[in-house]
């Protein structure tokens, strides 16, 4: 017995291999504080594949518990591989040098500054009172600053800053929550801003605009409570009525401004710091989200951020204004020209913004990777993404099995690239429009940046079917075998890719437009999707679009083509009386000009909005849609609102509704919404009987409608369906490159021929 006894305290000495996000959060300190409190022998080091360690002692169990337990913050563990090893002469536990070399883990996104961090920057005896750089292992940038990995301070750009040596001591003391802290710093040695917070909130107050080198890019500030100062920045920036999004102080100033839940909250509170739709209270500048209900908010994420709002407080000495409902609210938006990529180079923001902002704020330290802030709305009682970018990216989304190495291009509008490796796929920050020069090179460096950081050599490209689409013809250049995945397909599948269904379901595709198998213009799809397979299996009645796309600019002509089709183009000279090319359109089909038609649900919310009388003209994408959302209060179902054939849906009396009866745009609304509903889940429950499936996945951007997602997934639940919505992803375009790249996999593992339209 006692020799038994004996054999279990022997020392053991185990290799252990830690998968996941594991550099550039603190793991080897962990690592080294769980060593040594458990007198363990041994030592820990970053290489190519993540976190290395021996660890030799009579506590090696009782380690591997913790070290699966209680991870770092930043820490995402995915495995954990242990060897047995036979023990050596040791008497240290000890941080070894990274190892370069073919690389198989991943850098964490960037987080917001830590809690300890701030007590640090407002507390005069710490060497970071007031340092706007301050950060530890459980925050701070890391992507955005990250060239290379293994993660090392040789590796960022933070290579040039040397540390003094009060950083240094922090940087090498195991006890200190510095230790290893690769962007360490501190005004003796660190980055310099060429503003003082004093200097940048005198601006503000002044009503100027402020242009603030951050994270990820520029953004450009001013009073949100300024209507004069909202309405001049929309000029110089050349925004004319696009939603702006707002910064206040703390979690006590965000009633002051928005109606929250509880889910909202607790987002606007995470590390990743997102832009969060809320309710607004109406109390800031109308030009902040002209005729739109809800504001997005978000809290500040850089210890400059909190500087600036410290110095509007009054620059107090206590921390109770940390607590306390500040009265400055900010506009905080991407600092960009219209269309352009965010700007994020110290000389690139003197060329570019001087014409916008009165006062430009740089610092020296240098933005690897331009990227923006994320923007998240809850919807069905979850967050669903609007824009996945600073907070998220590069975090992989696990597709559940292995495959060929794809790089997927995406769409042309809300643009990301999909790189996979292995079991992940690493979906880039949102990209944007690739309509100008300066977007296509951010795309082209973006695509670089992810393939080298992933250290993968890619053996497939994915693109859409549309040939004019910039990623499209970047996809051509590559050189590599081509899967061309059709537009609709791609957003479903990327649901299921996400929720890692890979049983044969059914998909609803809505969104403004995509390119049919045979070239048509689609946008109301109802879809088989089995693997590599799909079929379309009905849609929305197609509406002429007079102009093609200038319909979607221009809801007036989407309303003269339903008018056409519902035969009543005779009413177009009054409903469009301050339209003087509406009457002449009319005139010109009812000669015999036939439009080109669509069967997108974007189209048809802009039909509905100028039958309406709500807009005529769009200043961005989706302005009609959004408008008509904000004006429900309660969605409610016109009777006979629309028909049900074989495969198609039909809102034809809904429509006509609107001409026969002078509703006002609230009451139209809510018919439509609620009407639109009805159909859809009816259209939807009959293919799914007839299919004799339940899951159900809903993708395209009209997902992002809170109203229509929401109450179409509780009328699928009501008849016993399941489904589902993108989480992870945005259910726009900026979602696409998943379904393309899960599209490419499945078709270069499928044993069967494919679809000729979808390989090349």
């Amino acid at each position: 017995m006692a020799q038994a006894h004996a054999a279990r305290r022997a020392p053991q000495r185990l290799r252990v291999r830690v998968r996941g996000a594991v550099q550039g959060v603190g793991f080897r300190p962990f690592v080294y504080d769980l060593a040594t409190r458990m007198r363990l022998d041994g030592f820990v080091k970053n290489d190519a594949a993540g976190v290395l360690l021996e660890v030799q002692g009579e506590r090696v169990d009782a380690f591997l518990e913790a070290l699966s337990r209680r991870p770092p913050p930043l820490a995402r563990v995915d495995a954990i591989d242990v060897e047995e090893l036979a023990p050596l002469e040791s008497s240290s536990f000890v941080i070894l040098d990274s190892v370069d070399g073919p690389t198989e883990t991943r850098i964490v996104p960037d987080a917001a500054v830590c809690e300890e961090c701030l007590d640090d920057l407002f507390d005069p005896a710490s060497c970071f009172y007031l340092y706007p750089f301050v950060t530890c292992t459980h925050c701070g940038p890391r992507y955005t600053l990250t060239r290379r990995l293994p993660y090392d301070r040789a590796q960022t750009s933070m290579a040039s800053f040397a540390m003094c040596p009060a950083c240094a001591r922090d940087y090498r003391d195991p006890a200190n929550r510095r230790f290893h802290a690769e962007p360490i710093c501190c005004s003796a040695c660190g980055p310099q801003l060429s503003s003082s917070p004093g200097e940048i909130v005198a601006a503000l107050r002044a009503g100027k605009i402020v242009a603030t080198k951050g994270v990820g890019g520029f953004h450009l500030m001013c009073d949100a409570r300024n209507g004069e100062a909202v309405e001049e920045l929309r000029r110089r920036k050349a925004r004319d009525a696009k939603p702006f999004a707002v910064m206040v102080g703390n979690l006590a100033s965000v009633a002051t401004i928005a109606r929250t839940t509880d889910q909202e909250l607790a987002l606007l509170q995470d590390r990743t710091r997102p832009i969060v739709l809320m309710q607004s209270r109406g109390v800031l500048a109308a030009a902040i989200a002209p005729r739109l209900n809800r504001i997005g908010v978000m809290l500040p994420y850089t210890p400059l951020h909190h500087l600036i709002f410290h110095a509007a407080a009054g620059a107090p000495a206590t921390r109770s204004w940390r607590d306390e409902p500040q009265d400055l609210v900010l506009v905080a938006t991407s600092a960009n020209l219209g269309g352009d990529p965010l700007v994020k180079d110290n000389e690139e923001a003197q060329e570019r913004l001087a014409s916008i902002a009165d006062l430009i704020v740089t610092h020296d330290r240098e933005i690897v990777t331009r990227i923006d802030d994320s923007v998240i709305s809850v919807v069905a009682a979850a967050p669903i993404f609007l824009r996945r970018a600073r907070g998220f990216v590069p975090e992989p989304i696990e597709l559940g099995a292995d495959g060929p190495c794809v790089v997927a291009a995406g769409a042309h509008f809300k643009a990301t690239i999909t790189v996979t490796r292995g079991r992940e796929a690493f979906v880039s920050q949102h990209i944007g429009d690739l309509s100008n020069a300066a977007a296509g090179r951010f795309y082209r460096e973006t695509a670089q940046r992810l393939i080298e950081l992933l250290d993968v050599t890619p053996e497939l490209v994915a693109c859409d079917l549309h040939p004019d689409y910039y990623s499209t013809r970047w996809a051509e250049e590559q050189g590599l075998p081509l899967i061309r995945a059709q537009h609709h397909t791609a957003h479903l599948a990327a649901v299921l890719a996400e929720h890692r269904v890979e049983a044969p379901a059914l998909g609803l595709a809505l969104d403004g437009h995509g390119f049919g198998d045979a070239g048509q213009s689609w946008g109301g799809e109802l879809m088989r999707l089995d693997g590599a397979s799909w079929r379309r299996l009905g849609g929305l009645a197609p509406l002429p679009a007079p102009g093609g796309d200038r319909a979607a600019r221009e809801p007036w002509r989407m309303g003269v083509g339903a008018l056409f089709r519902l035969g009543r183009l005779d009413a177009a000279p009054q409903l469009f009386a301050t339209e003087p090319r509406a009457p002449e359109m009319a005139r010109l089909i009812a000669q015999g000009y036939a439009p080109p038609v669509t069967s997108s649900m974007g189209r048809l919310f802009d039909a509905a909005a100028a039958l309406l009388g709500l807009s005529t003209r769009q200043q961005y994408e989706a302005q009609a849609a959004m408008e008509m959302e904000a004006l429900v209060v309660a969605p409610r179902v016109l009777e006979k609102g629309f028909r049900l054939a074989e495969d198609e849906l039909d809102f034809s009396p809904l429509l006509d509704a609107f001409v026969e009866q002078r509703m006002t745009p609230r009451e139209g609304a809510e018919l439509f919404h609620g009407t639109l509903i009805e159909g859809l889940a009816q259209f939807v429950a009959k293919s799914a009987s007839e299919q004799r499936l339940e899951r159900i996945a809903l993708g395209g951007g009209c997902m992002m409608n809170r109203v229509l997602a929401e109450c179409l997934m509780e009328r699928l639940r009501s008849v016993g369906l399941r489904p589902l919505i993108a989480r992870r992803l945005p259910p726009n375009d900026g979602g696409l490159s998943l379904g393309q790249a899960a599209i490419a996999r499945a078709l270069a593992q499928s044993p069967q021929p494919q679809d000729a339209a979808l390989c090349v």
